[in-house]
């Protein structure tokens, strides 16, 4: 891909046909020492971009194609010290988180993805390590949902920012939002519930194990193949939980005006989390209700006749409004999700 970039404000905007930069820079470079068009050719390079990608970076901006007609469109922020840590974390696997909770939003909408664009914010410090790393992370997992990175930007700052825009198609269906929810739907989620917070909790005490649980954390393997499935099913409504089972709904009780009550013993709570939990004195079910990053899917559909298989029903919609757990507001450990600036 081109290092091509307009430059325009002091951004340095990818977005061409592919070829490489001249010369691979040495390693144990900085972002300083490459410059902006050499890092901007470290994290393109010649790379893999599927056929929906009609232009790709190089020029002022990318060409997808969007055979629906509409585009779904998300964007993730990721910054260093809010949601990852160098020393918990390898740059791959911050790539590959950067992605997943872009992947998790398209499916959320019931689209498959189509196309990555990256915006990039470092020190001029930074390694070509970390670089490296970092677009390794990101095109893999690109590479693992079948899409390219088709652009994007690169600035310096003050620390480490990496920002995800992920295009979707919908494939001719009505989106599924949040705001389809109705009494008398059921409640089913599909994916991990609280192994990030786990594997956190894991991190924070200085272990590395269970290696599950902390890979969880690390990288999120999101179901968003699952999102799709799901609309195809006539979901009625549906949201990843990026911010923790409780918080999501939340969103989903306050936009389609209902009132959403889970049941504890449904709600899917792994063996394994048990287990974490029991070691290091927490509360399974709290991280399952209340843990962010996990980026499963949680979706209300008209019965649960018609609930897809690998989603766990757990709970109904009434009329009214906010959301309980066993009839009750959440009284467990834990806040009921995460906010920023709170």
């Amino acid at each position: 891909m081109s290092r091509t970039a307009n430059g325009r404000g002091g951004h340095g905007r990818t977005g061409g046909t592919a070829r490489r930069g001249t010369g691979a820079p040495e390693a144990g470079e900085t972002a300083a020492e490459l410059g902006e068009f050499g890092v901007i050719d470290r994290l393109t390079g010649e790379r893999f971009q599927p056929e929906q990608t009609l232009l790709g970076p190089g020029d002022d901006a990318a060409v997808v194609a969007a055979p629906d007609g509409r585009v779904v469109a998300t964007v993730d922020t990721l910054v260093q010290g809010v949601h990852f840590r160098l020393d918990w974390s390898a740059p791959e696997q911050v790539g590959r988180k950067a992605v997943a909770a872009n992947l998790a939003d398209i499916g959320a909408m019931g689209a498959v993805p189509t196309a990555l664009l990256l915006s990039l914010a470092c020190p001029g410090d930074t390694s070509t390590e970390v670089l490296d790393g970092l677009a390794a992370g990101v095109w893999d997992a690109a590479a693992d949902a079948g899409i390219g990175v088709v652009g994007g930007d690169t600035v310096s700052a003050d620390t480490l920012v990496v920002s995800i825009t992920a295009l979707g198609d919908l494939e001719g269906r009505a989106a599924v939002t949040r705001s389809g929810a109705r009494p008398g739907d059921v409640v089913a989620v599909c994916g991990q519930l609280g192994w990030s917070a786990a594997g956190m909790a894991v991190l924070r005490r200085g272990f590395r194990s269970p290696v599950a649980m902390v890979a969880a954390h690390r990288t999120p393997r999101p179901p968003w193949r699952a999102g799709p499935v799901a609309a195809r099913a006539g979901a009625t409504s549906m949201i990843d939980t990026s911010d923790g089972l409780l918080a999501d709904l939340g969103h989903v009780a306050a936009a389609s005006r209902v009132h959403v009550d889970l049941s504890s013993r449904l709600v899917p709570v792994a063996d394994k989390l048990r287990d974490v939990a029991s070691a290091l004195g927490g509360d399974a079910l709290g991280w399952a209700l209340t843990g962010g990053e996990d980026h499963a899917l949680v979706a209300t559909f008209p019965s649960e006749d018609v609930v897809p298989a690998d989603w766990v029903v757990c709970g109904e919609v009434r009329a009214g409004t906010g959301v309980t757990v066993d009839a009750d507001r959440w009284g467990g450990s834990g806040d009921p999700g995460y906010l920023h600036w709170r």
